[in-house]
């Protein structure tokens, strides 16, 4: 699915356009955007790029170039994760510097004998699982900048679980996309570009590296991340096991359609994955409560591209791993809090073999929709081809 399809999702409505209201459901910890604003303006630097129709989204340097937040206007609920008592108490070099946001740029793999977040040779326990310091400390440079789009560059070192080495310097566009019809919305894409920076050549033999952009959401109770995948494609349909097989009463794979529901409430530590072979180029999530529907679009790469494998164990396949994820946090052992309480949806390219100096792409694209059931149940059934209904009663 190239650029033209993402952008087709962005699809009209004819309902009678309204007003985004300002937060109004009774849950405390739901903020709008000029609350998220406020608070990260008292704890650094925020670029703000406007939408249409006075869509926000707020982007950090000091926090690696990611996209914070957004929101349908300045009163609307601010629609990413941000960890506010990660941010105040101003820590980093931790295990996971987790200040949040809904679009960040990571290096693949995680696990397995070319992974990048456990130290070489240890073992894949969380207590050893270790995000790589130059990927989560720092600000990033800005190179440019305008009304509808930033762009940040680092240059960065990282080295595998076997061992190897790999210099990398990265740039990352964040750009408004339209949004189209009458549905209050926010729309925009991240371009990411590395390059290796190196002196010698990345190989299969050695480890590969993928881009791998994650998106943080705040859960409500009832969202429902809905992932469409090829019903003739080869191999398994998702993976499920990441972290423990996940519930039947979180997870509905329907084969006769082509999609699956995948339960995120912020309240059980899970992870989803499907391979090349299964995704179908568009995931999101629904929300009725929040009255949001989120639809995230990626670029895939020639089929037969090679997907790192982020298992945490010595694997079989490094090179058979997933293209797009999901996952719900929660407690990750008794007795231990959970990472945040957000969920994530994720996109990843291919582990890309360059030669030095040569680049690989990839463009995630997020849209964002808020409204009521008849004006989002189109886009629904356009973009993941199930209605509304069907996404909110697929799990209890």
């Amino acid at each position: 699915m190239r650029r033209a399809l993402a952008l087709a999702l962005l699809v009209s409505c004819s309902s009678t356009p309204k007003t985004p209201a300002t937060v109004s459901n009774g849950n405390v910890n739901v903020k709008t955007f000029a609350d998220e604003r406020a608070f990260l303006e008292k704890n650094g630097k925020v670029i703000v790029l406007e939408g249409d129709r006075g869509a926000k989204i707020a982007l950090s340097a000091e926090y690696q170039g990611r996209v914070m937040t957004s929101a349908v206007s300045d009163t609307g609920r601010s629609l990413g994760w941000i960890n506010h008592d990660f941010i105040e108490k101003k820590k980093t070099g931790t295990q996971f510097d987790n200040f949040g946001g809904e679009d960040r740029f990571w290096l693949g793999p995680e696990g397995g004998q070319y992974g990048l977040y456990f130290p070489p040779g240890a073992k894949f326990d969380f207590d050893l699982w270790q995000t790589p310091h130059a990927m989560q400390e720092g600000a990033w440079n800005v190179t440019a900048q305008d009304a509808k789009s930033v762009t940040f560059q680092k240059t960065m070192k990282v080295t595998n679980w076997s061992g190897t080495s790999f210099d990398v310097d990265v740039t990352r566009t964040i750009r408004v996309i339209p949004t189209q019809g009458e549905v209050p919305g926010v729309a925009y894409e991240s371009e990411n570009v590395i390059t290796n920076a190196g002196k010698d050549p990345w190989t299969k033999e050695k480890g590969l590296l993928s881009i791998w952009i994650l998106a943080m959401y705040a859960p409500v109770p009832d969202t429902r991340v809905v992932v469409p995948f090829d019903t003739k494609g080869q191999g398994t349909i998702v993976n499920d096991a990441y972290f423990g097989k996940v519930p039947s009463d979180r997870l509905v794979v329907k084969e006769e359609k082509g999609v699956l529901f995948f339960k995120c409430d912020g309240k059980h530590r899970s992870k989803i994955g499907l391979p090349p072979t299964r995704a179908r180029g568009a995931l999101g999530s629904y929300s009725a409560e929040a009255k949001l529907l989120t639809i995230v679009t990626y670029d895939p790469a020639p089929p037969g591209s090679p997907y790192v494998n982020s298992m945490w164990e010595q694997q079989k396949d490094p090179y058979g791993g997933d293209v797009v994820n999901s996952y719900n946090d929660g407690s990750p052992g008794p007795g231990k809090p959970p990472l945040g309480g957000f969920y994530e949806i994720e996109t990843s390219s291919p582990g890309v073999a360059l030669a030095p100096g040569a680049k690989a792409k990839h463009t995630h694209r997020t849209q964002h929709y808020v409204g009521e059931p008849a004006q989002l149940d189109p886009i629904a059934k356009q973009a993941f081809g199930v209605s509304l209904a069907e996404i909110s009663g697929s799990l209890p």
